[in-house]
């Protein structure tokens, strides 16, 4: 009997369930109609910039009750006598993005599934700078557990827009994690100078920062005199007002520096010269341990970095920190951001593909360099330029992205490429693929099955780029820009490959695209 009652009161509560959702779902999709509402408005939100601008309409009360933003910008906006609406104004916000945007305020859905990651990335700021929480952490969220191969290659893009802001706690702790093991990616960049203190704060607090203390403190004193134009560039002509100045850009920093853990070297060569924006404890106690470093100390002394290890022999000082590096470290800093397109997983898998290899490479075991030839971002997009760069170039990998997906299509060619022949290639060797949605087991192989018509080196090179078959992977367009006008395409119709790299055979743009010579590696 006691079974039966509660049999009844759990299929109760799930059709109470049922029905709670059903009503949702209608709510929601009533309350997206009024986007549609083209009297009740009183909201125009301007977007875009130029022939990119769009408007859009819509209503303060939803306005102010989704989005903390709105609310304080419609607060502090008094309608025109003429017009009676509200007019925001984000240019620097686009259409698409916006769009999206409105859609979830209303009716609290959205599809990321069958969005594109740089979309979702894209988003994810926007739901930020307009104080939508719960999308914007729900967005962060999802791009580290499924699309972190996406945020490695886009390393540059996602780690300069995240630290703009005070959010996004996650993804600044996954890019951290990166820069730890690869701090060239950073340290080395033009944008070094000009990162905001908070983001070289959060690197100088991290324990297993694989640098030399010495090398921190070289990109510190970089750091903090870039932040004062002023400054004298040499540093004999420094008076004591310009010291004073150094140390007060550097005060937050300062104090995360291991300085126990210098060489006895850099101290003297590195250190002593900058004395002056030190403490004054910390400057003897520093001299102190130089002369005599068993004797106790009053300053705190950082432990050494975890990179850091002591290694004594009978022909080095035990005492001194020894940066050990492995060489699979060495390869993946030199491979790490050699494309803004694949990264390093994404190039062992050709590797293995060229090499006809059962199993994959690994990026440790990779027996082939890239090269990169031409970035379209850099070059530019005119089939033309294409020819011009790439002519003579043999063993090359071409990679795009298309623009709207997370699809990464390309193809090799083993033969050079010549802008003076306007012929059918023979080669037995090539093969086309692609990797969807940034998963690289998601990937499609397809070789060459009709070598007599494996590429086609075009007469009319203003409108083709390169061309694999007929059109099983081809770059082209009308107007000079393989951006602009949906003239890509893969087409599997004449079966001169083994099968097609798409699940569709729509024209499309691409964002960008790369060309690599594939080198092998000297031992």
């Amino acid at each position: 009997m006691e079974k039966n009652n509660k049999r009844n009161l759990n299929s109760k509560k799930n059709y109470l369930e049922k029905i709670k959702f059903k009503f949702l779902e209608k709510l929601s999709q009533d309350i997206s109609e009024l986007l549609n509402d083209k009297e009740e408005y009183n909201v125009i939100i301007e977007v875009g910039q130029e022939q990119n601008k769009k408007t859009f309409t819509a209503h303060s009360a939803v306005l102010r009750y989704r989005s903390p933003y709105f609310n304080k910008e419609l607060a502090n906006i008094v309608p025109s006598e003429d017009n009676k609406n509200k007019i925001i104004t984000k240019p620097n916000i686009s259409a698409q993005i916006f769009e999206i945007i409105l859609k979830y305020i209303y009716g609290v859905i959205i599809d990321t599934e069958n969005m594109a990651t740089r979309t979702m990335h894209d988003l994810m700021i926007v739901a930020n700078d307009l104080e939508i929480e719960e999308l914007s952490e729900k967005l962060e969220n999802d791009l580290i557990e499924s699309k972190a191969s996406w945020l490695r290659t886009h390393f540059a893009l996602v780690y300069h827009s995240i630290f703009k802001h005070k959010k996004f706690k996650n993804l600044k702790k996954f890019c951290n994690d990166i820069i730890v093991k690869h701090p060239s990616i950073i340290f080395e960049s033009v944008e070094f100078t000009s990162l905001h203190e908070s983001v070289l704060l959060s690197i100088l607090q991290r324990d297993d920062l694989q640098m030399k203390e010495s090398e921190i403190w070289d990109y510190l004193i970089k750091w903090g005199t870039a932040q004062n134009s002023t400054l004298p560039e040499k540093l004999e002509e420094w008076s004591d007002e310009n010291f004073i100045t150094l140390k007060t850009t550097l005060q937050q920093c300062l104090p995360h520096v291991r300085y126990f853990q210098i060489l006895n070297s850099d101290f003297i060569d590195k250190i002593k010269p900058y004395k002056k924006i030190l403490d004054k404890q910390i400057w003897n106690d520093l001299k102190q341990h130089l002369i005599l470093p068993d004797r106790p100390i009053k300053s705190t002394i950082l432990p050494p970095r975890l990179v850091l290890k002591h290694e004594s022999s009978a022909s080095e000082n035990p005492t001194r920190p020894l940066k050990v590096i492995s060489t699979q470290d060495l390869l993946e800093r030199i491979n790490e951001s050699f494309s803004t397109i694949i990264n390093v997983e994404h190039a062992a898998m050709i590797s293995s593909w060229i090499d006809h290899e059962p199993t994959n490479y690994y990026s440790r075991n990779n027996p082939y360099e890239f090269q990169l030839i031409l970035r379209g971002s850099k070059d530019g997009f005119a089939p033309k330029t294409f020819w011009d760069i790439c002519d003579g170039h043999a063993n090359t990998i071409v990679v795009t992205e298309v623009k709207g997906t997370d699809e990464i299509i390309g193809g090799f060619n083993p033969l050079a490429w010549d802008k003076t022949k306007e012929k059918w290639m023979e080669t037995n060797k090539s093969f086309i693929f692609s990797f969807s949605d940034d998963d690289i087991q998601n990937s499609i192989l397809s070789r060459v099955q009709n070598q007599n018509e494996a590429l086609w080196y075009p007469y009319n090179k203003d409108k083709f780029g390169p061309k694999f078959g007929y059109g099983e992977f081809m770059m082209a367009s009308n107007v000079s820009d393989f951006t602009q006008d949906k003239q890509n395409q893969c087409s599997n119709h004449y079966n001169n490959y083994e099968k097609s790299v798409r699940t569709n055979e729509d024209r499309f743009s691409i964002i960008d695209y790369e060309v690599f010579k594939v080198v092998k590696k000297s031992i």
